[in-house]
């Protein structure tokens, strides 16, 4: 008698394998596409019609006003992120933090940095503020993910990311994110290395201040992992003389390192949090976009049914090797410092390939412990955080669409209209 088989999850299958569409899942794409839409398109016109007047009155006061405005519809979005997790595609955040080596927390700081309530739910996290945060790239959905995490530490409203520019003039997202002042890269590093220096320099150091938290997100791999992109890892490891990854592409340093030499002399108390993200369902060696996409998520209601993230924490100035920031102080921007030449200057090779092997060795040990995780591991089985994916009080849904202020702004037009015209 052949042995039993236990029926494999949806999740656990590639998206072509799985069954047709049911009719409960095409109830779920009905119920998504108009929630999710409808509150992306309020937290839009709460930019245009309240905020956008305020950026042509040419005073500090309305600056600021301009500018806590985008915060607050930035937190917006993140919410919506949040409450469309809870609605249409239920999962969690199991977290846990590097003990040993570089980057490791203490178990005392572990439990400092855990806030529960009375029942024991995680509500908060109290990581720094300040940080840039790298991951693993694994499906498209990654960055929402790791800003739904910011959520959970009070700085949801100050995220920063870098798009590819084509997604700049998508109809509202793409405006929108242009108002949440996200940095658009068309991947020709010539014209995109003084846009980046430039954006985050003044970033950095209007949030240093203000004092306002700092939230900037980086996918050093630059692109997923898949078939077209495992030929190009495994070609730039011959080059290098190195062995490729298993779990993870090598990653490409000069953003980064334009990016932390940028913010570090601005951002005294920068840190620097590495993401190990790992979904279940994807065996080694697989693709993650052959079983997660936006869509099979939230229109098919086939989530991870757990998010496992492995943290990592660097303060910047004193244990990630950016070389001499001599030249990026507070007035080099001005001075011309974004110039190539003397960004070249101020980046001796030897420090440039410093910082490249030391960000290899970090996703060298990312790819280690993947492999270890997937092949169950019991040596890094910490026990880990559980974050439900889901907004801490109903207030928040109405927060998630913008307070429905839009609509009363137009309704209140629409009578005062009929009074006097």
């Amino acid at each position: 008698m052949p042995p039993m088989t236990t029926p494999r999850s949806l999740h656990q299958l590639p998206i072509h394998a799985r069954p047709r569409r049911s009719w409960l899942q095409w109830l779920n794409v009905f119920a998504f596409l108009p929630a999710f839409l409808f509150g992306c398109f309020l937290i839009h016109a709460f930019q245009l019609l309240c905020l956008l007047p305020l950026k042509l009155v040419p005073t500090q006061w309305s600056r600021k006003l301009y500018d806590e405005g985008i915060r607050h519809t930035k937190g917006c979005f993140a919410m919506l992120m949040n409450l469309m997790n809870q609605w249409f595609a239920p999962t969690y955040l199991s977290i846990t933090f590097e003990t040993q080596g570089q980057g490791k927390f203490t178990m005392e700081e572990i439990e400092q940095i855990i806030q529960r309530d009375p029942s024991g739910k995680v509500v908060a996290l109290k990581l720094p503020l300040k940080m840039v945060v790298t991951s693993n790239h694994q499906v498209y959905c990654d960055w929402w993910y790791v800003w739904c995490l910011t959520y959970f530490m009070q700085a949801h409203k100050d995220v920063f990311i870098v798009l590819k520019k084509s997604l700049k003039w998508i109809p509202v997202l793409g405006t929108g994110m242009q108002m949440f002042r996200f940095i658009f890269l068309s991947r020709a590093w010539a014209a995109d290395k003084v846009q980046l220096t430039k954006q985050l320099s003044k970033l950095g150091r209007q949030a240093e201040e203000e004092d306002k938290p700092f939230m900037f997100i980086l996918f050093p791999e630059g692109t997923l992992v898949s078939k077209n992109t495992r030929p190009i890892s495994r070609s730039y490891a011959d080059k290098l003389g190195i062995p490729d990854l298993h779990n993870v592409l090598l990653p490409r340093s000069t953003g980064l390192l334009y990016s932390l030499r940028s913010l570090a002399p601005r951002l005294p108390t920068l840190k620097l949090l590495d993401i190990t993200v790992i979904y279940p369902g994807i065996p080694p060696r697989g693709y993650g976009q052959s079983y997660y996409t936006l869509r099979s998520i939230f229109c098919d209601r086939v989530p991870p049914p757990v998010v496992h993230m492995h943290l990592r924490i660097f303060d910047v100035a004193k244990e990630v090797p950016i070389g001499n920031i001599s030249k990026c102080g507070p007035t080099a921007i001005a001075n011309g410092w974004a110039t190539p030449s003397l960004y070249e200057t101020g980046v001796p090779e030897g420090e440039r390939e410093r910082f490249d092997e030391w960000l290899r060795e970090l996703w060298t040990c990312k790819d280690r412990y993947m492999t270890r995780f997937l092949e169950g591991d019991t040596s890094v089985a910490q026990k880990p955080v559980q974050v439900p994916l889901e907004l801490q009080g109903k207030v928040q849904v109405a927060g998630a669409y913008c307070y429905f202020i839009p609509v009363i702004v137009a309704y209140t037009w629409s009578k005062l209209a009929k009074q006097f015209f």
